[in-house]
């Protein structure tokens, strides 16, 4: 799956325009760095998943009774 079926009519959308920029310029303690910034990103949208699956869970669990 590629960019632009992810993101179609996204042309500006920033997750896109990081995935295409050029890693070439950057040092090694940017690219740690960015790692660490794109790792923290993974855990706030995991948490975010996880809150709505609960969230979910609990309406349901309270619509069923």
């Amino acid at each position: 799956m590629d960019l632009d079926e992810l993101f179609p009519n996204k042309p500006g959308d920033p997750l896109t325009q990081l995935l295409k920029q050029d890693l070439d310029p950057l040092s090694v303690e940017e690219l740690h760095a960015r790692i660490a910034a794109l790792e923290g990103e993974i855990a706030r949208i995991k948490g975010k998943i996880e809150a709505a699956v609960n969230h979910r869970a609990s309406a349901e669990a309270l619509f069923k009774k």
